[in-house]
């Protein structure tokens, strides 16, 4: 084949750091914007991002040139360096060492962007360590609870 071609539909979730401050409702939209100009950077294309105040889920298709590690590595070291310049309040801001990258089939698109989109509802039931560990049973990963929460709590 002498051309390229994927279109790989990929759901990020990573949280704050347990020393960070929160997120606040009126940055979001803006911090959701910046994320999506970090992927666009680094030639993905966002499709849905979406949290509430500790965590991030982001469902894109990935570029075929980057690593899936890299691409979170962009996302939280510009994110981060642009929120602290959103006053004092974020200075001890910073996300956490880990994430969980999974694959979307084409057929779940639209419920995966729905769940996403229905962030603030679906955390009014499950707590983000639930749905974190629900996400890792249903996609088989194998996980080592001792260090999954080692900058969470």
């Amino acid at each position: 084949m002498s051309q390229s071609l994927s279109k790989l539909f990929t759901h990020i979730i990573f949280h704050i750091k347990y020393t960070s401050v929160k997120i606040r409702k009126e940055d979001k939209d803006e911090l959701y914007a910046y994320i999506g100009s970090i992927i666009k950077d680094n030639e993905s294309i966002p499709i849905m991002i979406n949290g509430i105040e500790g965590h991030v889920h982001i469902l894109c298709v990935m570029s075929k040139n980057i690593a899936l590690a890299k691409l979170v590595e962009e996302i939280k070291r510009h994110s981060s360096r642009w929120i602290k310049t959103k006053g004092s309040y974020y200075r001890k801001f910073a996300w956490q060492g880990g994430y969980g990258g999974f694959s979307v089939s084409p057929s779940l698109h639209d419920k995966t962007k729905r769940y996403i989109q229905n962030q603030e509802r679906h955390h009014q039931k499950v707590s983000f360590k639930e749905e974190y560990l629900i996400f890792l049973k249903k996609y088989g990963v194998d996980y080592n609870e001792e260090y999954l929460w080692n900058d969470f709590y």
